[in-house]
């Protein structure tokens, strides 16, 4: 078998497509999360907390000199980061939590036995007229 045979047989796996698209949708979902927590969150929570955009928060270490830039260190964008991370994996748990829930019901519904062959409800018959006095 040549590599792109087999390449393209463990390409076309269930699996390895399923984690395509979840990957694909999880980026998207990481960018509607992002915009959610910069353009809607975050500005409500800095203008209660006296005006402040988290984003451009800033400490610098060293002032800018002779034509080099400043050296800061940003940690609003970290804590914008902390948010959108929180706010993906309460997503992601609510959806695993859902599919569990759907799951379990499933598990819960009891399958009917099968039915007894012919030749098993023949000899139970057989078996209970002897048993009558």
């Amino acid at each position: 078998m040549g590599m792109m045979t087999e390449f393209r047989e463990f390409a076309m796996r269930g699996n390895v497509v399923d984690m395509a698209v979840g990957i694909v949708i999880g980026g998207a979902f990481g960018k509607i999360v992002s915009s959610f927590v910069s353009d809607v969150l975050m500005p409500p929570i800095g203008l209660a907390v006296g005006g402040v955009d988290f984003s451009k928060l800033s400490m610098v270490l060293k002032e800018a000199a002779d034509g080099a830039e400043a050296v800061t260190l940003n940690y609003g964008a970290f804590i914008q980061s902390v948010v959108d991370f929180i706010i993906i994996a309460f997503a992601i748990f609510m959806v695993i939590k859902a599919m569990n829930s759907m799951k379990r019901k499933e598990e819960a519904a009891p399958e009917e036995p099968p039915k007894p062959s012919d030749e098993v409800v023949l000899l139970t018959e057989i078996r209970d007229a002897l048993k009558k006095p």
